[in-house]
């Protein structure tokens, strides 16, 4: 069963969600209409994608189906380029469309880029706070933010952001940033939580996985969702969709999750630029 996780004294998240990073835009209605057959509700997109019209279509089929618009958790994140005012309230504007919705259940900042706003993604956030005050975001958040992004986000913003989704994995573990947003109120959401795949073939994954009779990527999962971690993998074959959604019934043993612990590669695991790398490029 999947956990609902709080972000608000109103707002929840369902802990295990659906990515759809590199979703093929023409492919993206038919993936996210196999999801939710599958019982997935959380669905994760970004304007970065290109595939918010395909996901709209998908839930707006989905409601037309009988599944309620108030059992979805949907997420989209400003993509780079569009940090000024103006540009938010635009392509936030846009994103509500192209997804068929009146309003996101979580709106994020993708990336800390300063070169696009001298640095002042502050402002970019105190913008999103209108869409929390008017109701088209019912809960606002980062992406990417280390922690001297947090410490000054959270000493000019009035919200906490509710969420910062990082890059997180059992060989990329990100614990001085994933402690720092657990102790600040913050969810830890991860993306590629499978580690672009790297990690479902180390041996301490497969032994687990062959005593328990599960998967490897079930076994990641049950890590991440045993550590209060919010998950969202992403897979175009509904066969993985199941496995995947299947992962939130696996238990995993104390002493299961402490050697995965110990697959920690710290930078030399991570898989993607390190946000103050990106956001010089």
């Amino acid at each position: 069963m999947i956990v609902n996780v709080p972000l608000s004294e109103s707002v929840t998240i369902p802990q295990l969600g659906f990515g759809t990073y590199l979703v093929d835009p023409e492919q993206a209605s038919d993936v996210i209409a196999s999801a939710l057959r599958l019982g997935y509700r959380h669905i994760d997109t970004a304007q970065m994608y290109r595939n918010e019209a395909g996901i709209g279509q998908a839930l707006a089929n989905a409601i037309g189906a009988g599944i309620s618009r108030r059992d979805l958790f949907i997420t989209t994140k400003l993509n780079t380029p569009n940090h000024l005012p103006d540009d938010v309230r635009r392509t936030f504007t846009q994103s509500l469309q192209d997804l068929q919705t009146s309003y996101v259940d979580l709106f994020l900042i993708h990336w800390p880029m300063p070169m696009y706003y001298n640095g002042d993604f502050v402002t970019t956030f105190r913008v999103m706070e209108e869409f929390l005050a008017d109701g088209r975001a019912r809960t606002i958040g980062v992406s990417n933010f280390e922690t001297h992004h947090l410490d000054k986000l959270l000493a000019g913003a009035q919200t906490v952001p509710a969420v910062n989704q990082i890059e997180l994995h059992p060989y990329f573990q990100n614990r001085e940033l994933a402690s720092y947003c657990q102790e600040h109120g913050i969810a830890v959401e991860s993306w590629s939580p499978l580690g672009r795949g790297r990690v479902l073939q180390d041996a301490t994954i497969t032994d687990i996985g062959r005593r328990l009779e599960i998967t490897p990527a079930q076994v990641v999962l049950a890590w991440h969702l045993a550590k209060g971690y919010i998950a969202i993998p992403k897979s175009t074959h509904e066969e993985r969709q199941r496995e995947n959604f299947l992962a939130a019934e696996c238990v995993l043993s104390e002493e299961d999750i402490a050697r995965i612990d110990e697959l920690d590669k710290g930078e030399d695991g991570r898989t993607g630029q390190h946000p103050d790398v990106f956001s010089r490029l």
